[in-house]
């Protein structure tokens, strides 16, 4: 599938800040960069940075009183949807490093909370079969609510209030998985299906050796989406963060469409 990408970004700043920008797709195995341009206006500082586990690039920008940024690319992307009942589950002591960090708690996944929990809900299933079962629980035991959360909400507050938005429904399922052993991560996305359509979050667990994404909220699948970032939770994800005086959104779009013409001419 051929995914076409566009994301346009207004924002008023207080004076000089310093910003963290992670929106353009990573290029990556299985999702390809056919084509990508970034343009933001006057910026006084530009420079590129790895993302987490080497994954797509952010930008580092120093700019003052305001920051218009436009984006947009063709990424093809290979993957299948994962057959999670076919998946088995990683033995902790075969765990490799870059896997490891994954199973631990962190600010918004807060997992060491949540194991007696996943024993009595989940235990009589392993690996990628609990896995589908924690995403079918939260899909039928959460309320999708624009607005019922913010940058603070944390996955206990989720679990405790059912419902949320993608990046609440993705840190109950990263905490969930790692409450059973499974190195779980956040992952920005661009996806097919979404709706409002904005940047989106979801979830990528580690079985049978390799990550495979999942998504909560039901509203796209793995062969529709394109990683932006990886972290482990939304504080490394934010596709921006501003570090100074502050920032107010004028206007923010993102439109993911698939390219019928690119896939027939091959991209």
């Amino acid at each position: 599938m051929i995914l076409s990408i566009r994301a346009d970004l207004e924002y008023t700043l207080t004076g000089m800040n310093s910003i963290l920008l992670q929106l353009e797709a990573a290029g990556m195995v299985d999702q390809q960069i056919i084509e990508a341009n970034i343009e933001i206006l006057t910026p006084h500082y530009f420079a590129r940075v790895p993302g987490e586990d080497m994954i797509g690039e952010r930008i580092w920008l120093q700019a003052e009183d305001s920051l218009t940024c436009h984006y947009s690319a063709k990424i093809a992307v290979t993957r299948e949807n994962p057959d999670f009942s076919a998946l088995p589950q990683v033995e902790m002591h075969r765990l490799s490093g870059d896997a490891v960090k994954y199973l631990m708690s962190s600010r918004y996944s807060e997992s060491d909370k949540f194991q007696s929990f996943v024993e009595a809900e989940f235990g009589d299933l392993t690996g990628g079969p609990r896995i589908a079962a924690i995403r079918d629980w939260i899909a039928a035991k959460f309320e999708y609510t624009p607005g019922s959360s913010d940058g603070q909400t944390t996955a206990m507050d989720t679990f405790v209030q059912r419902r949320g938005i993608c990046r609440d429904y993705a840190h109950v399922m990263v905490t969930l998985a790692r409450a059973s052993g499974i190195p779980a991560r956040m992952v920005s996305v661009y996806g097919i299906g979404v709706e409002p359509q904005d940047f989106h979050a979801v979830a990528e667990v580690y079985l049978g050796d390799d990550w495979h994404l999942v998504d909560a909220t039901g509203m796209c699948d793995a062969a529709s989406m394109a990683r932006i970032g990886v972290g482990r939770d939304a504080g490394d994800v934010a596709f921006m963060s501003v570090f100074g005086n502050g920032a107010q959104m004028v206007s923010q779009q993102v439109s993911v469409e698939s390219d019928p013409d690119a896939v027939k001419t091959g991209g």
